[in-house]
């Protein structure tokens, strides 16, 4: 049992979990932004269409992702109470409710054109986002086995094969992308097929890595022995603790979504430049992100030994370091855009300058977001690691949908200021999700005991 709640002590044992969980989510990320730069290059069409498709699959992913987000405290609970027997049971069901969703799921990548069109998308970005979602959209049975297993080894504090997992996902990404998009060394030219087929491989090869060293790491897990073998038990206290988790990390990643379609309506140049500022502000995200799930691991082990001083200690720490990198990040967009939105452009592209002006805009109101967004991660995390999750989905519910997305259609289509006005949305939106979880978290004085009784 830890019984130093000193913030030094506290700040140690984040930055040691943290660093390698921040630097998996980047890597992560390194593939989008691949991607994102690699399409960019091949034409503003192809950028456009996948600026759509991502935000469509990231939305479904998303969604289905909730059950593996709701291992991660249910281990740190077990593994702080010394329960083995019940750290395989929720993740072995973990892996059952994700590949059960992620089935349920796929008629909505086949069918993406219809659906992309009947949201008034243009019929040939439409096309060509199906044309991804088709094969990228099997990608999702591996990702989601990814996710769960992530969350599994991070509550057992083994985030290091998390990062080079991912970073060895990432250069073989890399790789395909330029083998395929373009057609390099004898391959055929695919364009954004390319690019599905090489997401498609990198899920695997993350798969392939993390179970691998699960089964090496922890044999008496025993993870994938008679995996066959329902658990209800164990499924169905997965289930009621993920379910809130997938509605409200849907509610935010559907508010991006949302965000992608109202700046579709304006139009291609105005989306290709919505979609390197969602990259980069996603990119500094990363880093809130794997805090986040820091503060989801310290919270899930001081609730299970039952250390109300830890619990809120940690909480204090990863809030801290979040507000300070979120300083950072604001400084550098604001100072900076020109450089960060012409990196993601050929120089030789027609429309460059005009994605660019209209990136700079967006990217400078990306900044105004950092430190609402980050916040709220962090009160996110930790509302879960309390296995806290129904109130704070109402809450996301609230902030997303029934302020942030009016704000940003209002503003932008009405109004007429068009991509500008959707991201002054998103700042509203992820302000109000800010000052309701953090309220929610802090206001309550005694976390474990009403949790325990």
């Amino acid at each position: 049992m830890e019984t130093n709640n000193t913030f030094g002590t506290h700040a140690k044992a984040v930055l040691s979990l943290g660093l390698p969980l921040i630097g998996s989510h980047i890597a992560q990320m390194a593939i989008g932004v691949t991607d994102t730069v690699m399409l960019g290059w091949y034409s503003v069409e192809a950028l456009a269409a996948l600026t759509l498709a991502s935000s469509y699959f990231f939305v479904i992913f998303i969604f289905c992702s909730g059950f593996a987000g709701a291992v991660m405290p249910l281990v740190a609970e077990a593994e702080g109470k010394g329960n083995t027997a019940d750290v395989r049971r929720v993740t072995r069901m973990g892996i059952w409710i994700s590949l059960l969703a992620a089935t349920l799921v796929m008629p909505l990548f086949i069918e993406a054109e219809f659906i992309l069109g009947s949201l008034g998308q243009e019929s040939g970005i439409a096309f060509l986002g199906e044309q991804y979602l088709i094969i990228a959209g099997f990608g999702i049975f591996p990702a989601l086995m990814v996710m769960t297993l992530k969350s599994y080894l991070s509550a057992l504090e083994r985030t290091g094969i998390l990062l080079w997992a991912t970073i060895g996902s990432a250069v073989l990404n890399v790789f395909l992308n330029y083998l395929l998009i373009f057609g390099n060394w004898g391959a055929p030219e695919l364009g954004v097929r390319g690019a599905a087929i090489a997401s498609v491989a990198t899920q695997v090869l993350s798969l392939l890595i993390l179970i691998w060293y699960a089964q090496r790491v922890f044999p008496e897990h025993a993870l994938f022995q008679r995996f066959w073998r329902a658990d209800w038990g164990a499924f169905f206290a997965v289930f009621r603790l993920g379910a809130p988790i997938s509605f409200t990390m849907l509610a935010e990643a559907g508010l991006f979504a949302a965000a992608a379609l109202m700046v579709g309506w304006v139009g291609t140049i105005e989306l290709a430049a919505h979609g390197i500022a969602v990259q980069l502000a996603a990119i500094t995200f990363m880093v809130h992100l794997g805090l986040g799930s820091v503060a989801t691991i310290r919270a899930g082990r001081a609730y299970g030994r039952q250390d109300e001083e830890g619990l809120r200690m940690g909480g204090k720490v990863v809030t801290m370091m979040s507000f300070g990198f979120s300083v950072v990040t604001t400084i550098a967009f604001v100072t900076f855009p020109e450089v960060f939105i012409g990196a993601f452009l050929d120089p030789g592209e027609e429309a460059r300058t005009e994605i660019v002006q209209v990136g700079v805009t967006l990217l400078v109101l990306a900044a105004l977001f950092q430190l609402a967004d980050g916040t709220q991660a962090q009160a996110l995390g930790l509302l879960r690691g309390v296995q806290d999750t129904r109130i704070p989905m109402i809450y996301a519910a609230l902030s997303y949908w029934g302020i942030g997305v009016p704000v940003a259609y209002i503003l932008s289509q009405p109004l007429g200021y068009g991509a500008p006005g959707v991201w002054i949305g998103l700042v509203v939106g992820l302000s109000c999700a800010a000052l309701f979880l953090n309220a929610r978290f802090w206001r309550r004085k005694n976390w474990i005991p009403v949790f325990q009784q």
